[in-house]
């Protein structure tokens, strides 16, 4: 019998219906896995041990009166550290900001688990201002990745993907406006999706910025996603009520599907030979299958992804313009350097070009799925890096060419996950992304869960 903290949501629901097993078991073990592994791992932002315990003896009287508040009732969850919970800070990863005031009320993804009676066991970390693909932060420290203690969880949503791999919880929330979600579910080898924009409503709300559920099983994700997927006034870009058939997810009938594979995105890092050899083997497998698999070409360029990069780059440096020196001398300073370097000396019409070329981006991604049911890509081209740099360049003038295949999709709208597909010679992690087209969340998890079939055999990291 697997051990509870290996257990999927599913599982725990329907232990807890049974009666084998109750919210305050599982509470108390994943809060023991927790303390055992974060001395390593540095996963955890904040551990709310006593209100969890609370919320379990709660959500058991719930399961004993057999009235749960719902499918995920008393099963624990993590939170991202910017997505406000009631209560906590949220200094955004950053010692800027580290004398930030409680949050007076739950962000939407947050309030939807607590009204469904999830146990949130605490709050995950991030790099400075969330605008890192890595697990290193000026406030919380260094974030490492459970397959290998020398190597990044990746990011912005470094702690869900390290507490994801490690067993903290199955369920766990991120945010994703580059990759955020993906990146680090590829190089800890769990799943993510990145759902269409307004899916899952957030606060506040920007343009690419979406929160998404990371898991170690496509069907948790579905559960979570049938829970957190519900407008919220507060994001005047949420999708209207829409029944998604999240929670009543099946595997996707292969025969006929057309399948885009872009291994190559003609920009950013090159993509690695176990990675190339990762995405073909997990074309293979649907194409054998019944699916219909072409190869296709990169829609993306270098003066694109330049594009976003320097967008990314001027909404940076005007947040960090707007604090004291005090307080920007607190910032890491690669971050520091990143946003300023070029983002001092823009003009409004460079920031208008930034921008003009982001939409040429979007439009381009969004063109080039439209003959397919779904593009298979590399979720990252390169596998996991050194766990203490910040990026995996080393270079804030050169930081983010490793997001060449996430960060069209936040701007295309469309929904994209990840999901692990086998593992390197080192035993690392690889997974592949699989993109939709937009609003087509419940299709995009429905063909993960055929990957999830067809994947060669999964492992748990050793936390060695």
């Amino acid at each position: 019998m697997a051990a509870i903290h290996e257990r999927s949501a599913a599982e725990l629901a329907s232990a807890y219906a049974s009666a084998e097993l109750s919210p305050v078991q599982v509470a108390h073990a994943l809060l023991e896995r927790i303390a055992a592994c974060e001395p390593r791992l540095n996963a955890m932002y904040r551990i709310h041990r006593e209100a969890a315990l609370e919320s379990a003896r709660v959500s058991e009287a719930r399961w004993r009166a057999r009235q749960p508040l719902s499918a995920l009732d008393g099963v624990p969850i993590t939170i991202k550290e910017n997505i406000y919970t009631r209560g906590d800070p949220a200094p955004i990863g950053t010692r800027a900001y580290e004398d930030a005031p409680p949050q007076a009320a739950d962000a939407p993804a947050a309030a939807r688990v607590r009204e469904a009676g999830c146990v949130i066991l605490g709050k995950t970390t991030m790099p400075d201002f969330g605008m890192l693909s890595s697990g290193l932060s000026s406030l919380h420290g260094v974030t490492r990745n459970p397959w290998r203690l020398d190597r990044n969880p990746s990011g912005s949503s470094s702690g869900a993907g390290a507490a994801a791999a490690a067993g903290y919880a199955p369920l766990h929330l991120g945010t994703d406006i580059g990759g955020s979600v993906r990146l680090p579910a590829t190089h800890c080898g769990i799943f993510a999706l990145k759902p269409s924009l307004g899916r899952v409503p957030v606060n506040p709300p920007y343009m690419g910025r979406v929160a998404g559920p990371m898991t170690r099983s496509v069907r948790d994700a579905a559960l979570l996603m049938s829970v957190v997927a519900r407008p919220d006034a507060r994001d005047f870009m949420s999708l209207p009520e829409q029944d998604c058939g999240f929670a009543e997810l099946r595997a996707a009938e292969p025969k006929g599907l057309r399948i885009g594979m872009l291994a190559d995105m003609g920009a950013g890092l090159p993509v690695a030979p176990e990675v190339r050899a990762a995405l073909e083997a997990a074309a293979s497998a649907l194409a054998n299958a019944g699916c219909n698999v072409e190869t296709t070409r990169s829609f993306l360029n270098e003066e694109m992804l330049d594009g976003v990069c320097r967008f990314f780059e001027a909404r940076s440096y005007n947040d960090f313009m707007q604090l004291a020196a005090a307080k920007r001398a607190k910032m890491l300073p690669f971050i520091a350097e990143w946003c300023s370097f070029r983002a001092a000396h823009f003009s409004g019409r460079d920031v208008m070009q930034a921008y003009t070329l982001v939409m040429a981006m979007r439009e381009a991604a969004v063109a080039a799925s439209q003959r397919y049911d779904f593009v298979l890509s590399p979720t990252s081209p390169i596998l996991p890096y050194d766990a203490e740099l910040p990026a995996p360049t080393n270079d804030p003038r050169n930081a983010l060419p490793h997001i060449a295949f996430t960060v069209p999709y936040n701007m295309s709208e469309q929904p994209a996950a990840s999901i692990n597909w086998t593992y390197s010679a080192d035993a690392l992690p690889i997974g592949v992304q699989v993109i939709g087209r937009r609003f087509d969340d419940a299709r995009v998890l429905a063909l993960c869960l055929l990957l999830e079939e067809l994947r060669p055999k999964q492992r748990f990291p050793a936390l060695e």
